[in-house]
């Protein structure tokens, strides 16, 4: 997609990301397109620890441990089902009560939906990492998801947090709707600040498909690969505030397109089980 030539302008004012963060970038987003397989023995190459779902809210993902590193990963899916999408329209703000949440800013308002589908997973997903922790205490923990997956990270890292504040925690989400309202926005940023990492491909639809209007406002630093082909030299960071109006939020919101479904050149889904 051509971009205004004053768009153009901006994008030439800005810094490339480094090489090593796109290659993060895209490592965690061959986790994120794992959690679309049913069945994948070795997410990205890694140890699976264990798949986890929900058959009422179709809910799908599992943890995964990167010895190496030092990292569990909790992989979540995106939309795939009649399920998720009615769940993707539930965009009445609600607060936020999940499992190992104590408290939070009482004006921190989330999107219902989303809410639901995390909620239904997160008892199982903390037993999972608790038991990980266990064996291996001095492990990172590390989210990441695609389209509504990556809403869901957004949610499971503050539980995770939560509940294990003595892990270091990152986040990685790809495509990813707004989740919840202002006050949501300031406390994530100021929760995670720079271990959140928010990509947007070109014009993908789906990071606007939720307008402000309705109340809500992305969080974290977003990541936009502004052209392709992929690399990190056409990848950008913007503002810290999450709302960028020079970057990915400068399209107008298409709703879920092909650029939605290809990150970095490969297609969310693609089996990395090897």
């Amino acid at each position: 997609m051509a971009l205004p030539r004053e768009d153009e302008e901006q994008l030439t004012q800005r810094t490339p990301i480094s090489p090593v963060l796109y290659d993060n970038l895209v490592h965690y987003f061959k986790y994120a397109s794992c959690a679309y397989i049913p069945v994948c023995p070795r997410p990205n190459g890694r140890h699976l620890v264990l798949p986890f779902t929900n058959p009422v809210t179709d809910v799908q993902g599992y943890v995964a441990r990167d010895n190496e590193k030092k990292e569990l990963v909790v992989a979540l899916r995106g939309s795939l089902s009649l399920t998720d999408f009615l769940m993707d329209g539930q965009l009445v703000l609600i607060p936020f009560i999940s499992p190992g949440i104590k408290t939070t800013p009482d004006d921190i308002r989330v999107h219902s939906g989303f809410l639901t589908c995390w909620n239904s997973v997160a008892y199982e997903v903390i037993e999972i990492i608790k038991h990980e922790l266990g064996s291996y205490p001095d492990f990172s923990i590390t989210v990441t998801g695609h389209s509504l997956g990556g809403a869901l990270s957004d949610l499971a890292a503050v539980t995770l947090k939560a509940k294990f504040p003595d892990a270091p925690l990152n986040a990685f989400s790809y495509g990813a709707p707004r989740t919840g309202n202002q006050a949501w926005a300031e406390f994530m940023n100021k929760t995670f600040g720079g271990c959140m990492h928010r990509v947007v491909h070109t014009s993908d639809g789906v990071p606007t498909m939720i307008p402000k209007e309705l109340g809500y406002r992305h969080h974290g630093i977003e990541y936009w690969q502004h052209t392709d082909p992929p690399s990190a030299e056409s990848t950008t960071q913007c503002s810290a505030d999450g709302e960028d109006p020079t970057c990915s939020a400068s399209i107008p919101t298409v709703g879920i397109n092909p650029a939605h479904v290809w990150y970095f050149g490969i297609m969310a889904a693609t089996p990395f089980c090897y």
